[in-house]
Order: C-alpha cells, then structure tokens, then sequence
C-alpha cells in the first residue's frame, strides 16, 4: 500500500496555542497552496478538521480505520490518510486535497480524463483516486499498468472494477506528456468491445 500514515510527521514540540477554556487549539495550516489560522479540538483528525472547520467535504469519511483510502489527501506531495492523522500533525505541512487540484487554468488533465472515460461512478472515492494518481505521476510520468495498480492498490472502489480507473491514469499521463492520445474505446473487464 502506497498510502503513508502518521510516520511521516514529526512530533509535536509543544508549540501549539491551546486553551485550557475552550480546550481547543489554533492551528495555522497551509491547505491546497493558502494559509489558514484554524481552532479545533486537539483530538480530531485531519479528515475532520478538512470537513468540518474548514468545509472541505471533498475528502471522503471512509472506513475511519486507514483500509480503504477514501480519506486520502496529499501532504507534503505524498499521500497520507487523513483519518489517521491528527490535525495537529499538520501543521507546517502542505496539505493538498482534492479542491486544490484544479487551478485558474482548468481541471488537471487526471480530472479530465477521469471524466472523459467515466472512470468515477458514484464518486466518492474518486477524489483520493484523483489525488494518489497526482503524485504517481509527478514522480513516474510514464508508469506502466501494474505501477498505477500498485500505486493505487490503497484505494477502494466499490463501482467500477477499477479497469475504467486505470485507463483513465494510463490517458492522463499520455496527455501531460504531450502525447496526442484520444480515449480509448469501451471494454468489459479490459477487453475492447
């Protein structure tokens, strides 16, 4: 499994501001390129804190207990699972979720693919698809189709058969490489209809 936990954070020194009134700290966190000054509970996870101080509900709650990737968000370029991770822990980091990665100039050539071969059925695990799918291919441009199972092998979907997921990546790294390249056509289970 690709997706990293808690061991890429370091430890807390103490810094952080809290209250023993409100039994809460603040927090400055740098979310998808933007600082922001937050106060939540010491105890809450990244994935609540992302969704419920901050109202960005497109990280998933999942399993709550780091099986199916649901949660996963970039931080510090690398895929962690945000339900594992306290918000403290956060803090310096870059966190990156999914509402950061289109940009002024439109959607990330992965969220175009994704829709162009309909490789997100009802949706909710697409945006950590989306984003374990960035950073394989920032650091793999042209990865093959075991590498993007590989990479992607921490993310459960319970709608596509992942064969739709894939070729989407497959598509999106052609595309960002400058290849002109077109969708391919409808498969069953990877084969061409």
């Amino acid at each position: 499994m690709r997706l990293r936990v808690a061991a890429i954070f370091h430890a807390l020194d103490g810094s952080t501001m809290t209250s023993k009134k409100s039994q809460k700290s603040l927090v400055e966190l740098r979310i998808n390129g933007e600082t922001i000054e937050v106060a939540f509970a010491p105890h809450k996870t990244l994935l609540e804190v992302l969704r419920e101080d901050l109202a960005l509900t497109g990280t998933k709650h999942g399993c709550e207990l780091g099986e199916c990737g649901t949660c996963a968000v970039l931080v510090d370029g690398l895929p962690v699972l945000s339900c594992l991770v306290l918000g403290l822990e956060a803090e310096g980091r870059e966190v990156t979720t999914i509402e950061g990665m289109a940009t002024a100039a439109g959607l990330h050539p992965l969220q175009d693919a994704f829709a162009d071969l309909g490789a997100a059925q009802c949706g909710y695990c697409s945006p950590a698809f989306l984003l374990v799918a960035k950073e394989l291919l920032e650091v793999n441009p042209s990865p093959n189709r075991d590498e993007i199972r590989e990479a992607l092998s921490g993310n459960l979907c319970r709608c596509t058969g992942y064969i739709k997921i894939y070729e989407a990546v497959e598509l999106a790294a052609a595309r960002m490489r400058g290849e002109a390249v077109e969708p391919a056509t409808e498969s069953i289970y990877g084969f061409e209809v």
